[in-house]
């Protein structure tokens, strides 16, 4: 399989979860299938606690004073491997909830960013930093944006970082009063979480193997979670037909797929049916690993873990082949596709 021209390579991860604070650990235990799923201080109507997957910090921080600290613990650890940015010349991307996520925190579009910038004391580019208010499809979306960057702008390197969580009661209630959340009686649901990461993406990633990412591609679904007609996954194959056009390749050419799926039938019957459409050629296995089992729906942030699950997978050897497919998709039906490639460069 070649990679596209325009492809960027992911050279380093960071990570807060709720089963590791940083990404050797989250990943190691992601890989292992461990999950910490502890009691909140939430009890929904019928009497019962939600539980839900929540990072353990050295302090209670709460809202987005902690969103702000996890990211700052992610982008840390992303920047201890690699080096230092000059001041004013590195490209931050900060990915956050969607701005019609049921209970979301105020100052995401603003003062966040400026909150991690105080906590790392790194001073990010000015004029080529955004914030990206995508929810689950912001990591894609950030790519994307990424290699405009690298390509258009002259940027050498662009730093990916997400935040992102659901245990606030506006947003908790919001699901549980439309039967979303797992919950006694219902299998139907997912277990909500929060967490952190950071990805450095670069054009000149050095010699050796690397992850890049070689194709995007982005859709609209008609047929959302909470519509009543009935799900096609045209929207899902859309981009993921995109993505393949965008790195050269077929879907038979993958080997294994990472998804934001989480215990919702509907995405599920979602990824099967855009695979029905986009494979052509008959494989006789072909896995499809979902991260958020171990950390809940960390809403933003389950792109970034995916994409810190890839590179450390293959960095490990564990990885089911080189050539990986990336999906996500928000509740309001925006869909996103990256296509992934572990090897030398084209």
């Amino acid at each position: 399989m070649t990679g596209a021209a325009g492809s960027i390579a992911v050279t380093g991860a960071g990570l807060v979860t709720s089963v590791g604070l940083s990404a050797p650990a989250a990943c190691a235990a992601i890989r292992a299938a461990t999950t910490n799923h502890t009691e909140t201080r939430f009890i929904s109507a019928a009497g019962e606690w939600i539980i839900a997957a929540q990072v353990e910090l050295e302090q209670p921080w709460r809202g987005r004073e902690k969103l702000a600290q996890m990211a700052a613990l992610a982008v840390e650890e992303c920047l201890s491997t690699g080096e230092p940015p000059e001041p004013g010349t590195l490209p931050l991307l900060l990915c956050v909830a969607e701005k019609d996520r049921p209970g979301r925190l105020d100052g995401l579009d603003d003062r966040l960013f400026a909150e991690l910038v105080e906590r790392t004391g790194v001073q990010f580019d000015p004029k080529l930093s955004s914030v990206v208010a995508y929810g689950r499809v912001a990591p894609a979306v950030a790519l994307s944006r990424a290699r405009d960057l690298i390509e258009g702008q002259g940027a050498e390197r662009v730093l990916i970082a997400a935040a992102d969580s659901l245990l606030l009661w506006p947003t908790l209630s919001e699901y549980y009063e439309q039967r979303r959340l797992l919950m006694p009686g219902n299998s139907n649901g997912f277990v909500p979480g929060e967490a952190a990461g950071a990805v450095m993406v670069s054009s000149r990633p050095g010699p050796g193997p690397q992850l890049f990412c070689t194709g995007l591609g982005f859709s609209q679904e008609q047929s959302t979670i909470l519509s009543e007609a009935p799900l096609r996954g045209d929207g899902l194959a859309a981009a993921i037909k995109q993505a393949l056009a965008d790195a050269g390749c077929a879907m038979h050419d993958l080997d294994f797929r990472i998804a934001d799926t989480t215990g919702e039938h509907y995405y599920f019957k979602e990824a099967a049916l855009a695979l029905s459409r986009v494979l052509r050629q008959r494989k006789e296995t072909f896995d499809i690993w979902h991260p958020t089992d171990c950390v809940g729906e960390t809403g933003a942030a389950v792109g970034v873990i995916a994409l810190a699950v890839a590179l450390a997978a293959c960095r490990k050897g564990y990885a089911v082949g080189p050539n990986i497919l990336l999906h996500l998709g928000n509740d309001a039906g925006q869909r996103a596709a990256a296509v992934l490639r572990y090897g030398e460069a084209a």
